[in-house]
């Protein structure tokens, strides 16, 4: 297990407990007070950490090497029954961008979601999480597959941002992100957001309109990223900090103004510490999501969905 700065207090108490078993474990030495002791001790600077986090170091929880990723959430709650489907028909497969069909809770969904790697090698190859157009149009093909079908659309937002490059300007990038959002409020199938991750700009909002947003507590959802906007305003990335708060991009804000409408909360400790629990966590929270919304009229939905996001913004004095 990584450990981020913060959670060095963590660290070192983990390190003390499996000190102490392994002691337990050589001799005759009852340990069992010490253990519970210590355990007692790393619950309590869970709490203490976990929950007075500030925004920055939220960002830094939501990129956390061993967060659970969009696939090891949809391998999980579909239990392995996951068919991923490939290409956008057009140019090529975008890796960043994964999709297919899966059941969850005896349902077919299509499952759409940006996929990040764990090493350098699987980073390249997704790209960093950071989808082409053909990536947003791959995505696209799927919702309408899933519109034919009559089934809902799940969507696992997890990406630092479109990617950026010559190449994808060329191929049409603003263009891909704008088609998405126009017919994903015209999709005419429940779909629901699940920001599990990074929530970066244009990149998110590309599979990020639904009928039911809903966000991890320790996920973040912005306009740009911290050290970007500190670039932007200070000429460099030492206002990171700063920028985050001004951002307003955790959960709790983005529940506040009305961006998402629910928020999933981690295992304290967050999702990195306890993935299962999480998963149970998600699925439950995207089975209910489902029910609420899969016998509404098609054309109630669409209504629904365009009105919600043509308020979101909109200021009352």
């Amino acid at each position: 297990m990584e450990y981020l700065a913060f959670e060095k207090p963590i660290e070192e108490l983990i390190i003390k407990l499996e000190k102490a078993k392994e002691l337990g474990k050589e001799g005759s030495i009852d340990v069992s007070e010490t253990v519970n002791d210590i355990e007692k001790k790393i619950e309590a600077a869970r709490k203490e950490i976990y929950e007075n986090l500030s925004s920055w170091e939220k960002v830094q929880l939501s990129r956390h090497p061993q967060r659970p990723y969009s696939l090891d959430y949809i391998n999980s709650l579909s239990e392995g029954n996951f068919l991923e489907l490939h290409g956008d028909r057009g140019v090529k497969d975008d890796k960043a961008m994964i999709g297919g069909w899966a059941t969850i809770d005896k349902q077919s969904v299509m499952f759409i979601g940006q996929q990040k790697g764990r090493n350098t090698k699987e980073r390249q190859y997704r790209n960093f999480g950071m989808a082409n157009p053909e990536g947003y149009r791959k995505a696209l093909r799927l919702m309408k597959m899933a519109e034919k079908f009559g089934k809902p659309v799940v969507c696992l937002i997890d990406t630092p941002g479109a990617f950026p490059g010559l190449e994808a300007e060329e191929r049409g990038q603003g263009e891909a992100i704008a088609r998405n959002i126009l017919e994903m409020t015209k999709l005419e199938v429940p779909i629901i957001v699940v920001i599990i991750g990074e929530g970066a700009s244009g990149g998110a909002l590309g599979i990020g309109v639904g009928d039911k947003i809903l966000m991890l507590n320790n996920a973040w959802y912005s306009v740009i990223s911290p050290e970007n906007c500190s670039t932007i305003l200070w000429g460099n990335w030492d206002h990171k900090e700063t920028a985050a708060d001004a951002l307003k991009l955790t959960a709790k804000e983005m529940k506040k103004i009305g961006l998402v409408d629910e928020i999933i909360q981690e295992p304290l400790g967050g999702a990195h510490t306890f993935p299962e629990e999480t998963f149970k966590i998600v699925k439950k929270a995207i089975i209910k999501a489902i029910k609420e919304f899969i016998a509404t009229d098609k054309n109630l939905l669409v209504q629904n969905r365009m009105e919600k996001f043509s308020n979101m913004g909109v200021v009352n004095e």
